[in-house]
């Protein structure tokens, strides 16, 4: 008997009977049959109410009785961008149930979505990133750029790929054909660098689930927390390290100014342009005369020059206004019309170079000129060919990816003996490619479809002999790694789905784990993340039960997914893992078990898709590419905002696809999308920045 797709969400599950009728209808003809009036209000009046709303009977605390226009219904947007979710990937109507055909399913679709769209322009608050501190990444770069350090702050384990050589060069449109790299701390000689001495880092900030570390509702601040930004500022600025040799705005901010100079004049002059770069806007008067009088009268009470101004750069690196990050001009008592481009220069230099705006952004800002798209589109594409834009490289893709979780990843040594070498892993090697792979795509702008299927990727010897060997021979240098772009023919490999980093650390340390890969496609290809599995069901055993020695993996998951609680998701995920699990524990390819039994790779995308095996899944993934690019683009969304997508969110990332559309979807032309949709810019269709205006 067919099983039934479950939702955790009461809502959808007292929906489904009424989607399925909804979906079924014959619409009337004319114009009238995708409005809410003509199609969808009399349908679930005349089909659905006698269960969600007549006599007091709201199964699931539903009562469809209250939509009585578009605007009810888009009063609901969580709801509303659930309903066409679950549409649009063909969830719903359940499996076993008669489907609508496909215009009727496009047609209902295009009214749900027209009702979003118009409730996200006129009825919907527009949302806003709440307040948050800078995180731990963004204040070590925050600081090094406002003082031109030589040096890092303090060593970042969470930044995975290490360049040396400089050849991360934007401008060039090019990545050169060999480049040497390190990995993070599987390699300890990795941590070693020139940074400040006895400056303590303050502790890492995790990701969120199903989202970035710069997430606004992750970065709060407490008592203990706060005394170590206070001790930060006082260490950076007192470490023997800070100098004239290692600090590039040493000789015209801390330098003693020459005999005979106004010092109070000198002071105040010196402190302007510090601090409007420090909390990234103009200076008021009143909070430059605080600083001027607290650098003056530590001077008269005898302090050197360079100690008073450390002491107030000290002062204004623990102030709230450098290290929190929110928008100001809603909530400054007769704010500057200005304010705005203000806070667009903080949000776009924290996406791009997650650290503070350089002196051309704050000016073109203060001037009121940065919100015009012409003036914008020419100020991303100088961030996109700035070597800062390394930072944006080292901290988006690692997450989206969900890389960190390689670093726990310990396959089995009896079987995977090739694995270890001395002290280090092989998966020191594997998280580099799929890093070099996006950093490549965004250098030369090339379309993120190839970050599904690729023909080309950056290999050392060691991942070459991985791929081509099993894993036999090939050098295993443990600090820096020589990589070195390769033609990639067989489309097993090519893209990050199917790279030796993903297969390993969605596998357990015996075997390949298919729903936490299905879990892990649906999260970050499709930004569609499966509900946690329920409390009460066991996970499968890694090793299989006396009598089942003989099973497939699918068939021990058989018996496993029975439980009706869990089918649901399982119906929607594992064929996506399954399509991956001719690669092993550790991403070697196999076409069959260690039984014997050949692997069966065979499944349908969408319910609309069949595959045999990884290439045909590249190739389903690949007629769905919009469904792609948009899951793509809200994960790039969510990490430039520092919040998590909103319903009202939608129609601006639908745009932003039909706009990238006719560049085959160019990943430079898609950031520079995300900059001038409506999110970003924290403006509505007849604000500035419409998409008419791109």
């Amino acid at each position: 008997m067919p099983v039934h797709m479950e939702f955790t969400s009461p809502t959808l599950k007292a929906l489904c009977a009424a989607i399925l009728i909804l979906l079924a209808a014959r619409p009337s003809d004319g114009a009238e049959a995708d409005t809410f009036a003509g199609f969808i209000q009399p349908t679930l009046r005349d089909r659905c109410v006698r269960c969600h709303g007549e006599n007091g009977r709201a199964k699931g605390k539903v009562d469809l009785l209250k939509f009585g226009s578009a605007a009810d219904l888009g009063s609901d947007p969580e709801l509303l961008t659930d309903l066409i979710g679950v549409i649009d990937r063909n969830e719903m109507p359940p499996e076993d149930e008669k489907q609508p055909t496909p215009d009727q399913r496009r047609r209902l679709l295009a009214g749900l979505k027209a009702i979003l769209r118009e409730a996200s322009t006129r009825e919907l608050p527009a949302p806003t990133t709440p307040i948050r501190r800078m995180n731990r990444f963004q204040y070590n770069n925050a600081v090094q750029d406002l003082f031109d350090l030589k040096v890092v702050v303090f060593t970042l384990p969470e930044r995975m790929l290490r360049e040396h050589g400089a050849w991360f060069q934007p401008a060039s449109g090019k990545m050169p054909d060999n480049v040497k790299v390190g990995s993070r701390p599987l390699g300890k000689s990795q941590l070693i660098e020139r940074r400040l001495a006895n400056v303590g880092p303050f502790p890492q900030d995790l990701r969120a689930e199903n989202g970035f570390d710069n997430r606004a509702d992750h970065l709060s601040i407490s008592p203990l927390l706060l005394e170590s930004f206070l001790k930060v500022a006082r260490s950076i600025v007192e470490s023997p390290d800070f100098n004239e040799k290692n600090c590039g705005i040493w000789k015209n901010f801390f330098a003693p100014p020459e005999k005979g100079a106004n010092v109070n004049k000198e002071v105040r002059g010196r402190l302007r342009g510090f601090l409007t770069r420090a909390f990234r806007r103009p200076t008021a008067k009143d909070l430059l005369d605080r600083y001027t009088n607290h650098v003056v009268r530590r001077i008269e009470g005898g302090a050197s020059f360079t100690d008073a101004m450390k002491a107030a750069a000290a002062a204004a690196l623990a102030s709230p206004r450098f290290f929190y990050l929110y928008d100001r001009g809603s909530d400054v008592a007769k704010a500057p019309a200005n304010n705005d481009d203000l806070d667009l220069a903080s949000r776009l230099s924290f996406f791009l170079w997650g650290s503070i705006p350089d002196e051309r952004l704050i000016a073109l800002a203060a001037e009121g000129n940065l919100h015009r798209p012409a003036v914008l589109r020419t100020e991303v594409d100088r961030m996109l060919n700035d070597r800062r834009l390394k930072r944006f490289c080292d901290s988006f893709p690692s997450q989206w990816l969900q890389l960190e979780r390689i670093i726990t990843s310990v396959p089995d040594p009896r079987k995977n003996p090739d694995f270890y070498f001395a002290k280090y892993r092989a998966s020191m090697h594997m998280m580099l490619e799929p890093l070099l792979l996006f950093e490549t795509i965004l250098v030369e702008d090339r379309p993120i479809l190839e970050l599904i299927d690729s023909d080309f990727s950056y290999r050392s010897e060691l991942l070459e002999a991985w791929y081509d060997n099993g894993g036999k021979g090939g050098r295993r240098p443990p600090t820096v790694i020589p990589f070195k772009r390769v033609p990639v023919n067989d489309r097993r490999q090519g893209g990050v789905i199917t790279t030796a980093a993903v297969m390993t650390m969605t596998s357990s340390p015996v075997r390949t784990q298919p729903v936490t890969r299905g879990s892990w496609i649906a999260s970050v290809i499709f930004n569609a993340p499966p509900d946690p599995p329920p409390a009460n069901v066991p996970p499968l055993e890694d090793n299989a039960k006396a009598g089942d020695e003989n099973l497939t993996l699918r068939e021990r998951f058989a018996a496993h997914r029975d439980n009706a609680a869990c089918a649901g998701c399982h119906n929607r995920i594992d064929p996506l893992g399954f399509a991956l699990e001719n690669y092993g524990p550790t991403g070697i390819w196999r076409d069959r078990y260690e039984n014997g039994r050949k692997v069966d790779a065979a499944g349908k995308l969408f319910r609309k898709h069949k595959f045999n095996d990884p290439v045909e899944f590249k190739n389903a993934i690949l007629a769905e590419k919009g469904r792609f690019v948009r899951a793509f683009a809200k994960h790039l969304l969510s990490f430039a905002l520092g919040r998590e997508a909103h319903p009202a969110d939608e129609p601006a990332l639908d745009d932003i696809v039909e706009h990238t559309k006719a560049d085959n979807h160019r990943l430079r032309g898609l950031i520079r999308q995300i900059v001038l949709s409506e999110p970003f810019l924290g403006t509505r269709p007849e604000g500035h920045g419409s998409a008419s205006d791109r």
